[in-house]
């Protein structure tokens, strides 16, 4: 995956910056499909400037990401938020390792992982100021599902009906949900460990949801087997779950699964970097389970 070329002046204002004490070495950060990363060192240390615009297509809306990274350090579970301007955040950079999807399948880090949720869902919102967004998967399906429609030939023109289907039986299933914030996007790259804990990055999702959809995420993301949901959700409740939570685990499992293939989708037809969505898209449609 290569990133489209940046505008002629976009590392020239980097380090133009009002935020930085020296001159600054710019260097790109690999990954990001939704904005550009960059280390940048001056003469106080190293941190991470994130490039990125709203996505009104994705539900990306970068006074939300702001506002959720900077409650998030305050509550302890991601970096220091530095400096902020339309479309740019700066964040201190942690000596870190980036987690691989078989780091969150070992057992013996759910301890960690599971510890690091609770924090995020009990503590964020205590630090959250102004307006925030809620994250409800089946409004977001829904939302993806109105774009594909509008556009002839879509990706997943044959598919569309029965995914349509399956979202409805799941949101009708699901039944009453607490509420927490969440940060609704649990890939294993946005878990870093600094050799002592785990921190959380890359906010764009965040919004108030059921704690349930994190702990799903976490499982279709990376790929859980039944037995670690099960041992997950335990874990997390610190107590043996209900029938009822285990179905509504299983259930948001599924529908964070079609909210996958629906972005890759939409992504397809409103591409922000080069990759190739299309396979991206049924590499996660191989993993729903759809309506015969």
């Amino acid at each position: 995956m290569t990133l489209p070329a940046l505008p002629p002046f976009a590392e020239q204002g980097i380090g133009a910056l009002p935020c930085w004490r020296s001159p600054v070495d710019i260097s790109p950060l690999p990954g990001g499909m939704t904005n550009h990363n960059f280390l940048v060192r001056d003469g106080s240390g190293r941190f991470v400037v994130r490039l990125g615009q709203d996505l009104p297509q994705h539900g990306v809306m970068r006074f939300n990401e702001l506002a959720a990274a900077r409650a998030a350090h305050a509550a302890g579970v991601a970096p220091e938020v530095v400096y902020a301007q339309d479309g740019v955040m700066v964040t201190r950079y942690i000596e870190s390792r980036t987690l691989v999807a078989a780091d969150l399948r070992d057992p013996q880090r759910l301890d960690a992982v599971v510890g690091l949720l609770r924090r995020c869902h009990k503590e964020v919102a205590l630090h959250l100021r102004g307006p925030a967004l809620m994250f409800w998967v089946f409004q977001v399906i829904r939302n993806y599902c109105a774009t594909l429609d509008a556009i002839p030939d879509n990706l997943l023109a044959g598919y569309l009906p029965s995914l349509k289907v399956l979202a409805a039986r799941l949101e009708a299933e699901i039944g009453p949900v607490d509420i927490v914030f969440g940060h609704n996007d649990l890939l294993c790259g946005n878990f870093l460990d600094d050799g002592q804990r785990l921190w959380l990055i890359d906010w764009e999702y965040a919004g108030f949801n059921s704690p349930l959809f994190d702990l799903a995420n976490l499982s279709a993301n990376n790929r859980f087997a039944p037995e670690l949901d099960a041992e997950l959700l335990a874990r997390y409740l610190d107590a043996v779950p209900s029938a009822a939570q285990r179905r509504s685990l299983a259930g948001l499992r599924q529908a964070s699964l079609l909210r996958e293939v629906l972005w890759g989708a939409v992504s397809h037809h409103h591409p922000g970097v080069d990759f190739d969505f299309a396979q991206y898209t049924q590499d996660w449609l191989a993993q729903l389970e759809l309506p015969r």
